[in-house]
């Protein structure tokens, strides 16, 4: 749930940093976002003092890293390409990372565990890092480090989509309900609130069209959306049943149809 607010710690570090003009409308709108991506993983909390630390450090770290990077790439001051900046802050970025891996990883590490794992998946997900790094920068060039983050809220939306389709992972109404309110907060940062305002006012005289032509049907509609709205959220909010609970009338029902089929 705090890796959701690393889009807001990005606004503000472009802010305190003086790489973009404070902006209300923009932090009220990646807030909105946040707020679905909050409720998405509401049901996971599970609080820890040392990882709240870690993780709150790994944030303020990340935000104002990606806001460096921007400023290299698109201020005055700067304006280098993305590749050249990758040029300069990988070599940084590989000293810190080897320093730390000299100190835990290293001295338990064996050729035995590269040969398991496997020097082409080693070669291949290297390759990977790298092209990801270069598209991160080329990105952040092009539009900001808070369309990175936002792209990252996004990512996990297709990725939770992905999963339900592929591996039939199952994912609550809360969550569903969440994520929906974060995608809603994408479009509305994409597209803005004049041609949201257009695309709405022509559905609303498409709806009160419809509206005429089939009163009693649109009733119906209106109220089944109601219901499952509240169905979605009460459901996700509503308490797990101990198994104790829910393994009697499971058996009554089983025994039940059990001598109807006899």
């Amino acid at each position: 749930m705090l890796k959701a607010t690393t889009p807001v710690a990005v606004l503000l570090a472009t802010w305190g940093l003086g790489v973009a003009p404070p902006n209300m409308r923009t932090l009220f709108n990646v807030s909105f976002i946040v707020l679905g991506v909050v409720i998405a993983s509401f049901g996971e909390i599970k609080f820890v003092l040392i990882g709240f630390l870690f993780q709150l450090g790994g944030i303020v770290f990340e935000a104002i890293r990606l806001v460096m990077v921007q400023r290299l790439l698109s201020s005055a001051e700067f304006k280098m390409d993305p590749l050249v900046s990758l040029y300069y802050f990988a070599p940084a970025c590989t000293i810190m990372n080897g320093l730390v891996a000299l100190l835990v990883e290293v001295p338990r590490m064996e050729m035995a565990d590269l040969a398991r794992v496997g020097y082409f998946v080693l070669l291949a997900n290297a390759l990977i890092a790298f092209l990801l790094n270069v598209s991160v920068v080329f990105l952040i060039g092009r539009t900001s480090s808070l369309v990175l983050t936002l792209s990252g809220v996004l990512k996990d939306i297709l990725l939770v989509g992905a999963s339900m389709l592929i591996f039939r992972d199952p994912v609550s109404p809360l969550q569903g309900f969440g994520y929906t309110i974060a995608l809603g907060g994408l479009i509305y940062y994409k597209l803005g609130s004049d041609k949201l305002k257009e695309y709405f006012a022509n559905g609303g005289r498409a709806w009160a069209d419809y509206g005429v032509r089939h009163p009693a049907l649109r009733k119906v509609i209106v109220f089944g959306v109601v219901i499952v709205v509240l169905f979605v959220v009460l459901g996700g909010l509503a308490p797990r049943l101990p198994d104790a609970y829910t393994e009697y009338p499971k058996s009554k029902l089983g025994a039940l149809l059990g001598e109807k089929g006899a």
